[in-house]
């Protein structure tokens, strides 16, 4: 990494012929180098934010990598033309983390730190115009409509306005064609103003100036002044409540937020006469979007067990990096968590813990920041961007020591990580699918630990393959905990045949009689349900009973899934949607009905089940508003929901005292997937949610609705046998050659044209059969999905040797032969992602 990244400034005197590689965020393989002004060099350094012009008129915000003295030899090197910060916010450990990234994944160094930062530190463009200087209506040749006129009369009063400010102008939605004529007739000048995203939070106050504040006798002759006039009055007698200016002088010199005035609905003008009169100061002070709160540093108390399980994980640590901590659910892996943070922190090290989907981070947050009040910072997708800022800034300086957060979180500017904690591992939600770098975030963690120097901890109650393989062959250490917390049992488990009960004619809107049984129970007894699907929707398509006609997206070779509320139908994939049709397009029939289940139908099935019960559906529909998961789970967890149907993101984490009860409604779905991890994802989506049921005295049940009760998976999930359930597919991943015996990379070819984009995939295929390494090449195939967005899918998988320099060699050659494709006169517009550890 050396000959790539330095860290610091050459050692000449002289500055004046200073360069810089800057990494910028374009997909390009290389930094581009540019010329640091003499009046610039005592100011930057590496991980500075800086401003470039970049080909002949983009300007980019971009991270310099690197200071040195030498010029480009391909090209004159530009300068740089601002310097944004005045300290660096990316640290060299980053860049260096990024350059992996990078290389790793197949992707660009641009790639990554597009990804990395929070989008509040990169700059914004925003259109402008202003007059032309040389314009004169008077001698212009082209005459000027009424529109024209009032637009340009409005730009004399100023020196530019935005395209927003002009619509106001003219009472216009869209003026873009009004622009254009007058750019036309040289009347006016359009240009990009550069601005920075991120805007602090500033916070108006007021105080009591010193000369009241300071003397008692001042301030009641000010009171005899004033008495006549009552509401200058009240808004000093309010202040003096708020802020006991005698007892505590540091308080009036914090001052109080002014909207504690106006929001008290005292006279607005009667404080600006009082602060035009020198009696009241007011000030303006930047704070956090974020609560202040203090944590109670609150003691965890072990149990025996768990304090046993402790001091194993710490004796691993002693000779391993990584531990994978495998402890079944509701054995109280939490507890743990926080004694081993507490012991890091105190240490003065940084720890990041990683959490695999928002809802669960919404779910710990509460519990953590009692625990460690605002020296914990909490980073997803969620949050604005200036929120994110804050969070990135907080770590930066080091007021934020610890962090929980989603995948993205890996990317903050931490300088001394001493632990990465990634909870539920086995979870397929961190791995990044699109856009680049196309990662997987517990493997990354892993990386970052490495470059820090710290120890990671892997926990989950079915660990992936991969981990539980690397545990075994002393790569990892492993440390076990097989009991749950407490008194807690283990839930009891019931598989309900749904074919017998449909000959029986038991089987009513999809539910069998025994979960139907079991949640009349529950209900009974006041207790809480959570039913699993993993599909949202009403269901996954409508079809013709007639004549079979099944609506199909326009861009995607897939059909349209049915959501009832709103009446429509929507393609997952690009985000099409169309109201249903009254009557079949193809054959006319009015004989429209819904196949297969989605949450959405679940949930309305439930309600006419069991009107009484109060009911809520926990999917990505659901959950789109900033707030959305948590205010499902408060109402979950204060007992406003009798019934939570959810999809994935119910299955993990969640703690909830009143659960006894959890249904799961198609368990063949999850299991027959055309995947080589189908059985691995059933045996953890069936045991995580599983695992929701019964966490306190009252042992839970498990009602599993299949088709197939006699599956082998499904006694193993009953009687928690997972290592006899490894070993049984380790044998034929090895035989068939799948991970973690190899490693797999899918390169996958795009093109509006189907032809091209066959024609494309087969060249590359061919050409990458002779990269010279032990590998398995397949393809190419069309996608499983054969068109998304109106471009046509093809798919190539190598799997490489693990042993050995093959998948460095094969990177290294597959990106030169992508290079050469790109510029290949017969697949210029076609699109070709790399996609290394895909499943």
């Amino acid at each position: 990494m050396e000959s790539l990244f330095g860290d610091l400034y050459p050692q000449e005197d002289s500055k004046s012929n200073l360069f810089a590689d800057i990494i910028l965020p374009v997909p390009i393989p290389k930094m581009f180098t540019y010329k640091i002004p003499r009046s610039m060099a005592e100011q930057i350094g590496i991980g500075f934010r800086v401003i470039v012009q970049f080909g002949k008129k983009k300007v980019l915000t971009g991270i310099i990598g690197k200071v040195h003295q030498k010029p480009p030899s391909a090209y004159e090197a530009k300068p740089v033309l601002d310097i944004l910060d005045n300290h660096a916010t990316v640290n060299p450990l980053q860049i260096r983390f990024w350059a992996w990234m990078a290389e790793y994944y197949c992707c660009h160094i641009g790639e990554v730190m597009n990804a990395a930062l929070p989008s509040g530190l990169k700059l914004s463009s925003e259109s402008k115009i202003q007059l032309n200087p040389t314009f004169d209506s008077d001698t212009s040749p082209y005459p000027l409509d009424d529109r024209e006129e009032i637009l340009l009369q409005a730009l004399a009063a100023k020196d530019d306005m935005t395209y927003e400010e002009c619509e106001n102008v003219l009472g216009l939605k869209s003026i873009h064609g009004i622009i254009k004529s007058l750019v036309i007739k040289e009347a006016i000048l359009v240009f990009e103003q550069l601005k920075e995203k991120y805007t602090p939070k500033v916070e108006s106050r007021i105080r009591l100036s010193k000369e009241y504040a300071s003397d008692k006798k001042t301030l009641e002759a000010l009171f005899n002044d004033i008495a006549n006039k009552p509401k200058q009055e009240e808004i000093l007698l309010k202040y003096l409540q708020e802020i006991p200016v005698y007892k505590s002088p540091d308080l009036n010199q914090k001052g109080l937020d002014k909207k504690v005035i106006t929001e008290a609905n005292l006279s607005v003008s009667s404080l600006k006469t009082l602060i035009k009169n020198g009696v009241l100061e007011e000030f303006k002070i930047i704070i956090s979007r974020f609560e202040e709160e203090e944590g109670n540093g609150e003691e965890i108390v072990l149990s025996e067990l768990q304090s046993k399980i402790l001091g194993e994980i710490k004796i691993q640590f002693e000779e391993k990096n990584a531990v994978l901590f495998h402890g079944i659910t509701g054995s109280g892996k939490t507890e743990i968590y926080i004694t081993l943070i507490k012991e890091v922190l105190a240490g003065g090290s940084q720890v990041l813990l990683l959490l695999p989907e928002i809802a669960l981070t919404t779910h710990m947050v509460g519990r953590l920041r009692k625990v460690f009040g605002s020296s914990m910072g909490v980073y997803h997708s969620k949050y604005s961007d200036n929120e994110r800022v804050e969070v990135w800034n907080g770590v930066l300086s080091g007021k934020i020591s610890f962090v929980i957060g989603a995948r993205s979180s890996i990317f903050l500017p931490f300088d001394s990580l001493g632990m990465v904690i990634v909870d539920e591992e086995h979870e397929s939600s961190y791995k990044q699918f699109d856009p680049a770098p196309r990662f997987q975030a517990r493997d990354a963690a892993i990386m970052l630990s490495w470059i820090h120097q710290a120890k990671t901890l892997l926990g989950s109650a079915t660990p992936s393959f991969e981990s539980f393989y690397n545990a075994r062959t002393k790569k990892y250490g492993y440390v076990a905990l097989d009991k749950r917390y407490g008194e807690a049992q283990l839930p009891e488990y019931h598989l309900a045949d749904m074919l017998v009960d449909k000959k029986k004619n038991l089987l009513k809107l999809d539910f069998t009689r025994l979960l139907r049984e079991k949640i009349q129970e529950a209900l009974s007894n006041q207790e809480q349900v959570l039913i699993f699907q993993n599909r949202r929707g009403y269901a996954p398509y409508i079809a013709c009973e007639d004549c079979g006609w099944i609506p199909e997206c326009e861009h995607c070779d897939v059909s349209l899934t049915y959501h009832q509320f709103g009446e429509e139908m929507r393609c997952h994939y690009c985000g099409f949607k169309e109201k249903v049709p009254h009557a079949c397009p193809a054959c006319g029939s009015n004989k429209l009905g819904a196949v297969g289940l989605g949450t959405e139908r679940i949930e309305e099935s439930l309600s006419l089940l069991f009107p009484e019960a109060r009911i809520a559906r926990m999917d990505l529909d659901t959950t789109r508003s900033k707030y959305g998961y948590q205010q499902l789970l408060e109402e979950f967890g204060s007992g406003n929901i009798d019934i939570l149907v959810g999809t994935q993101m119910i299955t993990k984490g969640l703690d909830f005292d009143r659960v006894t009860v959890v249904g799961i409604m198609d368990a063949d779905r999850i299991l027959y997937f055309p995947d080589f991890r189908a059985g691995e994802r059933a045996f953890q989506q069936i045991t995580q949610v599983a695992g929701r049921a019964g966490r306190r005295d009252k042992k839970g049940s498990v009602i599993i609705q299949t088709r197939k009760p006699e599956e082998a998976i499904f006694g193993q999930v009953i009687s928690g046998d997972y290592k006899n359930f490894y070993i049984q597919e380790m044998g034929d991943r090895q035989r068939f050659f799948y991970p973690p015996f190899v490693k797999i990379i899918k390169i996958t070819t795009r093109h509006k044209d189907y032809k091209i984009a066959e024609k494309a995939a087969r060249h590359l295929h061919n050409l990458m059969g002779e990269i010279d390494v032990k590998k398995i090449m397949l393809g190419p195939e069309k996608g499983l999905v054969g068109k998304i967005k109106n471009q046509y899918i093809f798919e190539s998988i190598a799997k490489l040797d693990k042993s050995g320099n093959a998948q460095a060699q094969f990177k290294h050659d597959l990106l030169q032969l992508l290079e050469e494709m790109q510029v290949h006169k017969d697949f210029r517009g076609v699109r070709f992602v790399v996609d290394v550890d895909p499943y």
